[in-house]
């Protein structure tokens, strides 16, 4: 590991961020065009498909502290990685955060209050989900997007479809659970808006790491048992 590695997983994760949320902050309600929930599902999708396809032969691109420790619990990444990855990835979700802040912020009605994207449950569940709902949505989602990526990634698998596959499952992954969380599965994406957002969004914040770090370790769970460790599938 080296400078440019952990320079390629900041730089996809803040292009991960800054254009999934920022198609939410700026392009979902836009007056008379706004992309809606659709829209602001395919730019997650877009995001992850074109970020590894750029940096993925560099640094895999993980670009989610939940797909490293699931990865790393599947046998397919050391753990001496795992502080590094996730702290450029946290970083990279920051600076995609402020980026997307000063941005939104040089429109005279734009109010953070509103949600600047943050991820939420009861009150501030965009469809007022519970708690428990919100947590389950996001254990299980993050766990079948893990589980998409150890099979996309295989080595039995079509390496050029790989970035597709990922991308159309985080695409379906928003399409299911913005209106329950505004979908997180990704505590670098949560915390890079949230510490802008503050407040609610920051005492929330808890569950938008637990779940999705939680359902990474399920995901390389599920797919130890369906195809064997990575040595068995390769």
């Amino acid at each position: 590991m080296n400078i440019k590695t952990l320079s390629a997983e900041f730089i996809g994760t803040f292009w991960l961020v800054l254009g999934g949320c920022g198609s939410a902050v700026l392009a979902a309600s836009f007056p008379g065009g706004g992309i809606g929930l659709l829209g602001v599902s395919l730019a997650f999708g877009l995001t992850v498909l074109t970020a590894a396809a750029a940096v993925g032969h560099v640094s895999g691109a993980h670009l989610n502290p939940a797909v490293s420790v699931g990865l790393w619990a599947a046998g397919r990444f050391p753990a001496s990685r795992l502080v590094p990855y996730i702290a450029v990835q946290v970083a990279g979700g920051v600076a995609a955060g402020a980026v997307l802040y000063l941005v939104a912020s040089g429109k005279a009605s734009f109010d953070v209050a509103a949600g600047f994207a943050a991820n939420g449950y009861g009150e501030h569940s965009p469809g007022g989900y519970s708690l428990v709902a919100a947590l389950v949505t996001e254990l299980v989602l993050t766990a079948m997007f893990l589980f998409v990526i150890l099979g996309a990634t295989s080595g039995r698998a079509s390496a050029g479809l790989a970035p597709v596959a990922i991308g159309l499952a985080l695409t379906l992954v928003h399409l299911i659970s913005i209106p329950v969380t505004n979908t997180s599965v990704n505590p670098a994406r949560s915390t890079g808006v949230a510490l802008f957002a503050g407040g609610w969004a920051l005492s929330q914040l808890w569950l938008f790491w637990v779940a999705p770090l939680a359902g990474g370790l399920l995901g390389a769970g599920l797919y130890r048992i369906v195809q064997g460790r990575d040595g068995d599938d390769a």
